[in-house]
């Protein structure tokens, strides 16, 4: 059995950062940038996620990481769209690395699992975690969302274009809690 390690030398790295991004936060811009750094090319997968109701459909949500990275200058980035299983996307992108981020404990204790479930499929692909940066780690998708149904500030949270995304799409669906 071959290694990543028993690559042809002067192959591209290519490492594979999977989400939903909905929507794309300063914390997943960190994780991007770092994750960048560790690869030759980084493929940003934007995925559906069954057990998530996204406020963003996959073409908005690529769409929206795309213009963060023109954003960001990061040139050896791109995105790309998928609905499978992640190694099976990995391993079509022609990826050795998954990136994920870390913020808290808890998504140690389930990256970890997915991680190993990961490596069951295909240990030829391996997962690097990166440590949100600290100010950043506190910052969920899923947080910025409800922050902004219920009338909140995001602009700490994601970049201004991202934010004037979500509060147009927050005026379109209703505000929650209005007093």
């Amino acid at each position: 059995m071959s290694t990543s390690a028993d690559k042809v030398a002067g192959q591209p790295r290519i490492g594979v950062y999977p989400g939903t991004f909905d929507p794309i936060t300063r914390g997943h811009r960190d994780i991007i940038r770092r994750g960048a750094k560790l690869v030759d090319e980084l493929i940003i997968g934007v995925t559906t996620n069954p057990s998530k109701n996204p406020m963003f459909t996959p073409e908005e949500r690529m769409d929206m990481v795309t213009a963060e990275l023109a954003q960001m200058k990061i040139v050896n980035a791109r995105v790309v769209g998928f609905d499978a299983l992640l190694m099976k996307f990995a391993h079509k992108q022609g990826a050795s690395i998954i990136v994920r981020g870390l913020r808290a404990v808890a998504d140690f204790e389930y990256e970890y699992q997915m991680a190993g479930m990961n490596q069951q499929i295909d240990d030829e692909i391996e997962t690097v975690f990166l440590m949100a940066d600290v100010g950043l780690q506190p910052i969920a998708s899923k947080l910025v969302k409800e922050i902004a149904l219920y009338g909140g500030d995001i602009s700490p949270f994601v970049s201004p274009a991202v934010r004037d995304l979500v509060n147009a799409r927050v005026e379109s669906i209703g505000r929650r809690g209005e007093y």
